[in-house]
């Protein structure tokens, strides 16, 4: 287990990045979704040992991390939003000169670890090319590679799918998966989708602060019956007494998302089934429209 107690970071300004994070994340896969800005990377490159925090504390097993830094870096992988790669290197050669500088060993020797790992995230096919080649999807693979040298028992992964078209997030969704069976994997993200396929737990982030803790099926269940959706132009919205969640263009006609707390929506609006991106547009509207809740 994970814990974060009451984690702050302030930037000279001053900027408060993080403003009393706590959270409980377990085993598995756990997700931390907000937008850009909202204060999840600078939460990863706290927990990673990066960035030390203002105030607050970060415990795994009653082990304090913060004052044990050793304790965390020998059992962490980290692949960060903007990882950076010698675009002059093959594949091969990139894994082996990060392998080295993490200190990383194995009976077979780091070139022989190197292909392990290559073969893992399927890059065995690729080793012998350079860098400079790879597309996005083959990158973030490349650097995931490297987290999982060593068999840590914590991965986090910050924003890994940002960019990746659809095949490759989905080949990107299965390895994480895997990965997350047998150990605890982090992600940070700002897409809902990465976090509607993964996670069974999840935190919203909001201006530095936790705003929900959930699952995909109680964010989605706490809305039946409340989500509708019609036709409506930009006029017609502002007249509405509901919030807006959504607006949208199918085959050329408008169309909007709206929450009715009370289940009785206006004329020309059908009840439609809650989405995740539903529950996460309601949790970033403005304190009164998610006091309506």
């Amino acid at each position: 287990m994970l814990s974060i107690r009451n984690l702050v970071k302030v930037y000279p300004g001053p900027v408060a990045a993080l403003q009393g994070v706590s959270l409980d994340i377990p085993s598995g896969m756990f997700g931390l979704l907000g937008p850009n800005g909202a204060g999840k990377t600078t939460l990863m490159r706290i927990l990673a040992g990066v960035l030390e925090p203002t105030s607050g504390d970060v415990l795994r097993d009653g082990i304090d991390l913060l004052a044990n830094p050793q304790e965390l870096w020998r059992s962490l992988g980290y692949l960060p939003q903007d990882f950076g790669f010698l675009p002059h290197l093959t594949g091969r050669q990139m894994l082996e000169y990060l392998l080295e500088l993490k200190g990383v060993r194995a009976p077979g020797g780091v070139s022989k670890l190197a292909d392990d790992l290559l073969e893992r995230v399927n890059l065995a096919h690729a080793a012998k090319r350079k860098v400079k080649e790879y597309s996005g999807g083959m990158r973030q693979r490349l650097g995931i590679a490297q987290a999982i040298a060593g068999d840590p028992r914590l991965i986090i992964v910050d924003e890994p799918t940002a960019g990746l078209d659809p095949e490759e997030r989905l080949r990107f969704y299965r390895i994480l998966a895997e990965l997350a069976a047998t150990r605890t994997v982090l992600l940070s993200t700002h897409i809902v989708e990465d976090v509607a396929v993964l996670c069974p737990r999840f935190a919203i982030i909001r201006s530095g602060k936790v705003v929900s803790l959930t699952s995909p099926r109680e964010a989605r269940q706490s809305l039946d019956g409340r989500i509708f959706e019609g036709a409506g132009d930009e006029v017609a919205m502002r007249d509405l007494p509901h919030p807006v969640l959504q607006s949208f263009l199918v085959e050329g006609e408008n169309r909007v998302r709206i929450f009715v707390p009370d289940g009785v929506p206006p004329a020309g609006f059908a009840a439609m089934m809650p989405t995740l991106e539903d529950a996460y547009l309601l949790v970033m509207r403005d304190d009164r429209m998610r006091g309506a809740a």
